[in-house]
């Protein structure tokens, strides 16, 4: 069961690649979708018709359901001003929020300092996967990083320190670049032990879950599905956070299999994500973002499709006012921006308004900045 004080709770999986959101949600109708996309489209007639002019990948009927019942907020156009196609700078952008240099304060790394200022619940976020995510990294804010809740609870104390030395390795490589490696053990010697200490009371969640949904087998299904545990262990998190496989959605050749192969696994996924939290009457208090470091480029490279610029992000639950937010960037020549798609709205704003109409936090220290908001949320 789900704490009792009912907190709101935000869940966020990230779809490393760049996911190429002109298969995802499909201009059907749009001739200039055809004439861009000789081998890598989606013939119209397959189609799961949103409106009369956009409609999802028809290996997302799941998703689309949830759609359908109102749940899910598609947030078109997602992006940010002077895109980078670099996997790693414009996901440190996201990261951090800071698109004009680099930065060493993740954005949920900030939200969980001030959801919790006096560090009382060392899971009040909580990772699944290797290594640390830098939206979660916040100086002296500890963040517990685990890979898998059922190797977790039956490893020996010497393969604990191994995997938490593991994880701090993994930690410590990926952010001296852009940290300097005099913060980034800094960093480590302030929350590092501290994160991976609070790892040992999630070992408890499985003990109290139990539930009829059967998950894939995918490491992004089974993640979600230890979300759900730690969720459902009322243990007080408030954010919890997974990445889909490295770059597993950078489609530069053999999208079409790929790419549904990809669709299918992370709708199925989300759909039994959230059929698991109304099962256990859990679903009321969470929110569930999807997002993507930019889309993919407009024309098709033959085989794939290459780094583009806007894309678009989701955001699913009971609290959302589903539909589609801002405008489906236009395929137009004359409006793409170097062959790209162009962004129409911050992905700040995105932010924004999780955070102050979900969370209840001040957006603005958070996201450097005050961005226009996206009324996706009902606290009715």
């Amino acid at each position: 069961m789900t704490s009792t004080k009912k907190d709101p709770v935000l869940v966020v999986l990230q779809l490393s690649g760049g996911n190429d959101i002109l298969n995802t949600l499909v201009p059907y109708t749009n001739p200039l979708y055809y004439d861009n996309r000789p081998n890598v489209r989606i013939p119209e007639d397959q189609v799961l018709p949103i409106n009369d002019t956009l409609g999802f990948n028809p290996n997302m009927a799941p998703l689309k359901a949830l759609y359908d019942e109102g749940k899910v907020a598609v947030i078109q156009g997602v992006g940010y001003p002077t895109p980078n196609r670099s996997h790693f700078r414009s996901m440190d952008i996201w990261h951090t929020c800071e698109p004009e240099k680099m930065a060493d304060e993740g954005w949920l790394g900030r939200a969980i300092r001030d959801l919790d200022p006096n560090k009382e619940n060392v899971l009040t976020g909580v990772n699944f996967g290797r290594g640390l995510p830098k939206a979660l990294a916040a100086p002296g804010v500890p963040v517990a990083s685990v890979g898998s809740l059922e190797s977790y609870g039956v490893l020996t104390t010497i393969e604990l320190e191994e995997q938490r030395s593991q994880a701090l390795d993994i930690f410590a490589r990926m952010y001296s670049p852009s940290m300097g490696t005099g913060p980034v053990m800094e960093y480590l010697s302030q929350t590092g032990m501290d994160a991976m200490n609070g790892a040992d009371i999630l070992a408890t969640a499985t003990a109290k879950y139990s539930s009829t949904v059967e998950y894939g087998a995918s490491s992004m299904s089974q993640y979600m599905r230890n979300i759900a545990q730690v969720h459902c262990a009322g243990l007080g998190t408030r954010i919890l956070y997974t990445t889909a496989p490295y770059n597993s959605f950078d489609t530069h050749a053999t999208q079409m299999s790929a790419h549904a192969g990809l669709t299918t696994n992370l709708s199925q996924t989300v759909s039994d994500f959230y059929d698991d939290l109304k099962e256990h009457s859990a679903s009321d208090n969470v929110v569930l973002l999807l997002f993507t470091e930019f889309g993919r480029r407009v024309h098709d490279n033959g085989s794939g499709t290459d780094h583009g610029a806007g894309g678009a992000a989701f955001v699913i639950g009971d609290a959302v006012k589903g539909g589609l937010y801002a405008e489906y960037p236009s395929l137009a020549e004359e409006k793409l921006m170097d062959g790209d798609l162009h962004f129409n709205n911050d992905f700040r704003g995105l932010y924004a308004t999780l955070l102050e109409d979900w969370l209840g936090l001040d957006s603005i220290p958070i996201v450097n900045g005050g961005f226009e908001k996206l009324g996706f949320i009902s606290r009715d």
